[in-house]
């Protein structure tokens, strides 16, 4: 079990410097010291950042005493694993449709002050739930074939970080969007996707 909470503890303190660094308040905090620099290198930056940091995370997974909890026989596996190949295709729809390079942060180092603003995006994925890339993220993790010990430590934090995360990241949302967001918010999911309600309802 110490590998299960030094794993857990791990994913805890990943996911708080995360949210940390990806608040208006970091942010505004990169812009005041770095001056436009700062602003269109900011989310380049924090994806390598993140990339990076992780691998310690998966570093404990691989090293601490393990053991496999239950394995998914064939031929129950191939639904599996297919339903992780259609949560793989449906984070690169999702990036597609915001803009990958946007996404990693290479569009916001060649912006200058006068390019196009950040749009919101509701058509497509987004139509149905609003954080398409997390829900996608949970199913692919929770499908794995093969799940151990120090893997359900690790699925439960990242699982408790992408509702968190998705928490947080809409409270930037409102601030940036305003009404056309609180709008969106209402009508539409937040992971579950279901049908939207109408703009009347």
């Amino acid at each position: 079990m110490l590998s299960f909470v030094l794993i857990l503890v791990s994913v805890a303190i990943y996911g708080l410097v995360h949210s940390v660094l990806a608040s208006l308040w970091a942010k505004a905090r990169a812009r005041s010291w770095l001056g436009p620099l700062g602003q269109r290198t900011y989310r380049l930056m924090y994806n390598l950042f993140a990339v990076v940091s992780f691998l310690p995370v998966l570093a404990l997974v691989a090293a601490l005493p393990d053991q496999t909890l239950y394995s998914i026989p064939f031929p129950w596996v191939i639904l599996t694993l297919a339903g992780q190949a259609l949560a793989l295709l449906t984070v690169l729809a999702g990036v597609l449709q915001t803009g990958m390079w946007s996404f990693l942060g290479v569009q916001q180092l060649l912006q200058t002050a006068s390019d196009e603003a950040p749009r919101l995006v509701v058509r497509g994925l987004y139509r149905w739930v609003r954080h398409p890339l997390y829900t996608a993220g949970l199913v692919f993790i929770w499908l794995t074939p093969v799940i151990t010990l120090n893997l359900l430590a690790l699925y439960i934090g990242l699982s408790i970080y992408l509702v968190v995360g998705a928490i947080v990241e809409e409270r930037k949302l409102l601030v940036e969007f305003g009404q056309a967001y609180a709008e969106y918010r209402r009508r539409t999911p937040m992971l579950i996707p279901f049908p939207p309600r109408s703009e009347t309802s």
